[in-house]
């Protein structure tokens, strides 16, 4: 890497991270479900629904109707709240069911995998859907932990690069890599600007910021800058130590 984009690549970390803050679905306890999904007809429709508010609940989540009478917490500040949607497509051969969790802004903090179902009779067709589409949020570690009381906040930084002077020829010094596994796998969870990978504890360990290239973030674990990439199929953390480059091998499922 030069050392013109060497530079720049630790100017776009800095201003990334600076002021950063996101929360989680651990930041919430309690869902609000529709007790009508859009691409149904009816209330509750295939018993959809009551099935919903009952696999949340199962997971720990306090849930309610979004138009029922709410406890004072959350009918004074629906921000405490996230808010469930499901994305539906059906076609002639099968029923397909998608599972979003959303804040108050109408973020998307999760979205499941899609739910498939081939089932002829409907009702059998749209609980297997969902039971499926329900399947990802289960792998995922849940426990609810209130948000600190800081304020995310967004800043806007104009950064001018300029390029450092001629350097002084001296003997070219080899960049060696230092390859390093950490053990254990990491579990992606949606945010606004990109992901947060968590470990079972569950706490975050990596907070990644999406690029224009595709499997190609901007990430920080806490204590140093660097980028995640997926190369070969596998997941990578790579990042500077004492001039050395150091890449981590990732165990990360999404």
């Amino acid at each position: 890497m030069s050392a013109i984009k060497k530079y720049f690549l630790l100017s776009l970390l800095l201003m990334s991270f600076s002021g950063y803050a996101q929360n989680t679905i651990n930041n919430y306890k309690y869902v609000l479900v529709p007790e009508k999904f859009s691409f149904l007809k009816q209330e509750n429709q295939y018993n959809l629904n009551a099935l919903t508010k009952k696999l949340l609940d199962d997971k720990g989540f306090t849930v309610y109707y979004d138009n029922t009478d709410l406890p004072e917490e959350i009918a004074n500040n629906k921000c405490k709240a996230l808010t469930l949607d499901i994305l539906g497509k059906s076609t002639m051969f099968s029923t397909n069911l998608t599972l979003l969790l959303k804040d108050c802004k109408g973020a998307v903090l999760f979205k499941g995998k899609e739910g498939k179902s081939r089932e002829k009779e409907y009702d059998i067709s749209y609980t297997n859907a969902l039971r499926e589409a329900f399947t990802s949020l289960n792998d995922l570690p849940y426990a609810y932990t209130p948000a600190t009381s800081v304020q995310e906040e967004v800043k806007t930084v104009t950064v001018t690069v300029t390029p450092p002077p001629p350097p002084i020829q001296t003997p070219v010094k080899t960049v060696t890599t230092e390859k390093v596994e950490i053990n254990g796998t990491l579990y992606a969870q949606a945010t606004a600007t990109g992901y947060q990978l968590i470990d079972t504890s569950p706490k975050i360990v990596f907070t990644l910021l999406k690029t224009s290239v595709p499997d190609y973030f901007i990430a920080t674990n806490g204590n140093v800058n660097g980028i995640v990439f997926k190369k070969n199929e596998n997941w990578f953390f790579d990042y500077y130590k004492n001039d050395q480059l150091v890449s981590e091998k990732l165990s990360v499922k999404f």
